[in-house]
């Protein structure tokens, strides 16, 4: 649904921009978009049966110029925690290419795994981290319970989504016995 409003957006402002192409209020509206509302567009394809009407979403497809991006890792394993206890690790990261480096989103597969980034445009050559917090609240079992969260970055890099790996194992106490 979010994504459909997304494409809903995205063609009510190419609509707005093709019929006012003419103004000059539309040149100064598309210049008052910001990088990260430009970056990314939701992609339009046929579906598995090839009925070439149906609308997909799919990875987005980045829009004006790319750039790349290093993290230092893209996994991290937290080891054992007790049920109820919050983890949080720094993923590093560098801008490799040649062009501002902007995140436009970054979003856990739960939500249980929440990340934090960078809102402003990462200089070539410049550094960044992405602080990624999991919460282990009911996630637990008595002997543990493996957990493995995923992270999806989207920035103005090809392919659009980078992916960061948080895991580890969530314990929880045994319950004590009912006294009778």
């Amino acid at each position: 649904m979010k994504n459909l409003k997304l494409f809903g957006f995205v063609l009510l402002a190419a609509l707005a921009v093709v019929s006012c192409k003419k103004d000059a209020a539309a040149d100064e509206s598309r210049e008052s978009l910001t990088q990260a509302e430009a970056t990314t567009q939701p992609t339009i394809g046929t579906s598995a049966n090839g009925n070439a009407n149906a609308q997909k979403t799919a990875e987005p497809v980045p829009v004006g110029p790319l750039t790349t991006l290093e993290f230092e890792e893209t996994s991290h394993d937290f080891g054992e925690v007790m049920e109820g206890e919050k983890v949080t690790h720094l993923y590093k990261f560098t801008n490799t290419g040649n062009e501002p480096l902007v995140i436009s989103n970054a979003k856990g597969s739960c939500g249980c795994t929440v990340p934090q980034w960078p809102r402003e445009p990462i200089p070539v050559g410049e550094s960044g981290e992405i602080k990624v917090q999991f919460d282990s609240k009911g996630k637990g079992k008595v002997g543990g319970q493996p957990q493995s969260k995923r992270v999806t970055i989207t920035a103005n890099t090809d392919p659009a989504n980078t992916f960061l790996t948080i895991k580890g194992k969530v314990n929880k106490e045994e319950a004590a016995p009912a006294a009778n």
